[in-house]
């Protein structure tokens, strides 16, 4: 390689690095608190539409299809870090509306973190179950384990609006 084509592939990369540097340096800085608590509350509002939507279905007719779809939406926001949303600071404040966290969330973060990883778990074998071509009933059975998984965590963690 000729001196010239070395030395401006050397300065290429260099800026490439720098760039990327300066980047990631952006990209690492913290959201303020109140586009976490919207954020949350966005999750929380699909999580919810999607129980209901399970729920329906298993309160009349059954159509594993939709129960499927729903119960992978709820899975793929329960296995997504949820806990990052409730960094410190957020406990008050205004999202969409004012947050309904206790400020237990940060003097409890093992027990929290617990009823986060169970809440992945139970979301992840109800979509297991909800394809595995299981009854209703069983399907049922599953989804009151993952209900309680949210229940638990509000008893915990949240006021009551």
């Amino acid at each position: 390689m000729k001196p010239i084509a070395k030395f401006v592939s050397l300065a290429c990369l260099a800026g490439a690095l720098a760039c990327a540097a300066a980047g990631s340096a952006l990209a690492q800085q913290a959201p303020k608190p109140e586009a976490l608590i919207k954020w949350r509350q966005s999750a929380f509002q699909v999580v919810a539409w999607n129980s209901g939507r399970i729920k329906s279905s298993l309160d009349g007719s059954y159509d594993k299809e939709q129960v499927v779809k729903a119960a992978t939406v709820i899975a793929a926001i329960a296995n997504s870090g949820l806990g990052g949303l409730f960094a410190p600071g957020t406990e008050t404040g205004k999202g969409w509306h004012d947050t309904s966290v206790k400020a237990e969330v940060a003097r409890n973060g093992a027990r929290f973190a617990a009823l986060g990883g169970d809440f992945a778990k139970e979301s992840s074998e109800l979509v297991r179950v909800a394809s595995s071509g299981a009854d209703a009933a069983a399907v049922k059975d599953q989804f009151g384990k993952l209900q309680h998984t949210c229940k638990s965590c509000h008893d915990d963690f949240r006021n009551a609006n």
